[in-house]
């Protein structure tokens, strides 16, 4: 498996750092402060690949707060909010697609 820091990083627009938080599996995104949030609206942007590529390795080398850390596309919409740039992202946002049967 090639680790996140070996692949090539093409960016293509405003992008962000997300991972899942490790002790409960939920998406975060990476901030401009170093740290973590919850909220899309708090990741750091990046729109080049060298910063990218810095914010990745830090986020990376937060093995204790996150796994799985990659870049992600986001969009800015016209009232200037952050919204997960395509299919994959707004699901992991959202949660499932999918009713999920009741618990027994």
């Amino acid at each position: 498996m090639t680790s996140p820091l070996q692949q090539k990083i093409k960016i293509t627009g405003p992008s962000v750092v997300t991972a899942n938080r490790t002790f409960d599996g939920v998406v975060i995104y990476r901030t401009a402060d170093r740290g973590w949030s919850t909220e899309l609206a708090n990741a750091a942007i990046v729109r080049e690949a060298e910063p990218a590529r810095a914010l990745l390795a830090a986020s990376v080398a937060d093995d204790v707060g996150a796994v799985g850390a990659y870049i992600a596309p986001v969009k800015i919409d016209d009232t200037g909010a952050v919204v997960p740039g395509n299919l994959r992202e707004q699901i992991r946002r959202s949660g499932v697609t999918i009713a999920l049967p009741a618990h027994a």
